[in-house]
Order: C-alpha cells, then sequence, then structure tokens
C-alpha cells in the first residue's frame, strides 16, 4: 500500500481536478478536504449512475490522484470519502503456502493413521491414513478455493491458502485454513460473494463425503464397559443418518462407528458451521453484516452469551477456545469500499440462506466423553 502526504498539503487545484473528473459520475454538493479524517477528501452529494456499476472506473479516477475512493451513507446523505493511499498489493511467497500444505497432508495423515492403529507403532504408518487425509484436505481446500476464485472474481487481490496442521494424534489434523484478503472489497455484493462461496464450496464437498463414509461404517453396540468418544449431532447430521440408516442413532444401544472418510465428513460439517457463526472476521460475519450492515455488531454479545451458555451446560472447552478466538475476531467487520450498494435479490436469498445453514449445520456439544 503507498499513500499520499496530508490533504493540508495536496494542492486545493488538484482537489478541484479530482471533483470536476468524477462530475459524470457524482454531482458534488460540497467538498471537505480535512474531514473526516485528516488527510482525507470529502464529497457530498449523490451519484449520477449506480456506484456498483461505475465503482472500477470511479477507482481508476481517484487512484490517478493518490486516493482510494470510499462510498458511506450519513444522514441520510451519499459521502465520497477519498482515502489518502492506494492500495499495492506485494506478490506472497507461495513456498510458504507449499510447505503448510505438505505439512497438513502428514499431520492429517498422521491423524487417520492413529484413527485405525490398534498399537502404538502402527501410528507411524502415515499411509494407512489417507482415506481421512484425502477427505479432509478436499473439504477444507475446496472452502477455501470458494474463497480464493470468488475474491479472483471480484478482482480482489487475494493470497493462495494457507492450511495450518496440527499433528497431534486423537485431534483432527489441522486447525483448518485461510486466505489473506490483500485490499477490501468493492461492495457489499463482492463481500458476500467472498464470504459465502467458502462454506458452500466446502459443504459439496463435505455431505458427499459424510454419506459416503456414512454407508460404509458399522453399526455396532455401544461400548458398555468402557468410557468412548461420542460425536455430537447437528440437524444436517441427524437427518444424513436418518436417511442412510432409517433411524436416528445412537438407538437401542446401537450407534455408527465412523471410519475414516465419515469422520472427516463430520469434521468437514463442524469447520463449516464455526466459520459460520455470524460474527466479526469469520465467513457468517461477512454474511451478517452485508444483511444487517452497522445492525450485525449487536450481534457479538448475543452470541457470546450463549456460547457461555453452552459451556456452562454441556462443559465442553470446546466454547471456551471459541469464546477467546471471537474476541479477537468478532468485533471488527470487514467493511466494503462502497457501503452504499445493497444487494440484488438473488444474492438476498443466497445470504438468507447461508444463515440458516448456520443453524442446520451448528453442533451444540461436538464431543462428549460418555462413561460407562
Amino acid at each position: 500500500m503507498t499513500t499520499t502526504p496530508p490533504a493540508s498539503l495536496v494542492p486545493l487545484e488538484a482537489i478541484q481536478e479530482l471533483r470536476a473528473e468524477i462530475a459524470d459520475l457524482f454531482q458534488v454538493s460540497d467538498t471537505t478536504l480535512d474531514n473526516p479524517e485528516p488527510g482525507h477528501v470529502r464529497f457530498r452529494g449523490r451519484f449520477l449512475k449506480d456506484p456498483a456499476h461505475c465503482f472500477d472506473d470511479l477507482r481508476d479516477r481517484f487512484e490517478r490522484h493518490g486516493f482510494t475512493p470510499m462510498i458511506k451513507k450519513q444522514d441520510d446523505r451519499i459521502e465520497l470519502i477519498g482515502f489518502p493511499a492506494i492500495f499495492r498489493p506485494r506478490e506472497s511467497k507461495r513456498t510458504i503456502n507449499l510447505l503448510l500444505l505438505i505439512a497438513t497432508i502428514l499431520s492429517t495423515l498422521l491423524v487417520g493413521a492413529s484413527y485405525v492403529a490398534t498399537t502404538p507403532d502402527e501410528i507411524w504408518m502415515l499411509w494407512r491414513g489417507w482415506p481421512f487425509s484425502l477427505s479432509i484436505m478436499l473439504i477444507l481446500g475446496a472452502h477455501e478455493m470458494g474463497h480464493y476464485f470468488a475474491a479472483k472474481y471480484h478482482q480482489v487481490p487475494v493470497s493462495l491458502p494457507y492450511f495450518i496442521p496440527l499433528p497431534m494424534p486423537g485431534s483432527i489434523g489441522t486447525l483448518g485454513a485461510f486466505i489473506r484478503l490483500k485490499a477490501p472489497v468493492n461492495n457489499k455484493r463482492a463481500l458476500l460473494d467472498v464470504g459465502a462461496a467458502g462454506p458452500w464450496a466446502g459443504l459439496l464437498f463435505a455431505i458427499p463425503i459424510l454419506f459416503l463414509g456414512l454407508a460404509t461404517s458399522e453399526v455396532s453396540p455401544l461400548p458398555a464397559n468402557s468410557t468412548y468418544l461420542a460425536e455430537g449431532n447437528s440437524i444436517l447430521y441427524a437427518l444424513m443418518k436418518i436417511i442412510v440408516f432409517g433411524r436416528f442413532l445412537p438407538a437401542d444401544g446401537l450407534d455408527v462407528h465412523l471410519n475414516q472418510v465419515a469422520w472427516a465428513g463430520w469434521v468437514g460439517l463442524l469447520v463449516t458451521s464455526l466459520n459460520l457463526i455470524p460474527v466479526g472476521q469469520l465467513d457468517g460475519g461477512h454474511v451478517a453484516y452485508v444483511l444487517l450492515g452497522k445492525w450485525a455488531k449487536h450481534l457479538f454479545w448475543p452470541v457470546i452469551i450463549i456460547l457461555g451458555a453452552l459451556v456452562i451446560i454441556t462443559g465442553t472447552l470446546t466454547w471456551v477456545i471459541w469464546i477467546a478466538i471471537l474476541f479477537f475476531l468478532g468485533r471488527r467487520y470487514a467493511v466494503p469500499l462502497d457501503d452504499v450498494t445493497e444487494l440484488d435479490p438473488r444474492r438476498r436469498v443466497i445470504a438468507i440462506l447461508t444463515l440458516a445453514l448456520f443453524f442446520l449445520v451448528f453442533i451444540p456439544l461436538p464431543m462428549q466423553i460418555v462413561m460407562p
């Protein structure tokens, strides 16, 4: 990102030139050089063309003068703000992405192998974990590439996925993955596309993988005299078990013993639900913001209270960790440069369906230790 001198050092003639250059797009009623922040230029008025269609042209004109345009609505008036910086993203070092990808493949192989190991030595037979590793990497990869291609479609500079390995037997082998946006998105429509593409793309792989895993998993009696770990249920997961087995499990002392593929599919649903929590920098937070605008910020404390209640009711530490994470990721929202253009009807439906998806895949008690 490159910056320009404060507005007080920018010649008035340059500001007037910029105003004249955008006259066919925006009718200015007044101009302020030092408000709302020093170094910014603010034009108040109205657009002569739909900003969703002319924003790229508008941005080119602002950048020629060393500014990036932002569009906001204040007291029923449109404000066109010139931010004194131009985003020039640097090229990412793809070696880091590749090394993290390899490390995550190895860590998921380790977890998959430990899932079927009968002796400690068998844990290190990594090739035995390929069903879990391949399945979970497909789900996570599809999720992140959904974000990646949506960002590329809207010409938002973005990094390749960064996978996070977690080489710990008994875990899920990874803490997920993320991509880094190197510049703000243009408008709410682009923000929705980028935010929602990941969960839906991941789900396109997670659902068939989980169906395949459930269909090939064994239904067997529950352990009677030993402690075991039971996965939690979401509405979608419960429906899938009913479809595959003809009834909800566990029931009558029987349950499905998830194989590696089914386990990866279940983890995929869990990861999707966590990403769809409707606050802050999470995918669900992006969707909530494009639907609710600044009112989305009021969801933060209700979400924290609900997760805190789940900690008390279920005793699980998972939500303690996520409460801590949300204190860092849940307070700030990704605000597009054009914060005025609303969603079109098709995208509004997609946004509502994406938030509804959260309630279908949310697992109140992800894992439960069942005592004999």
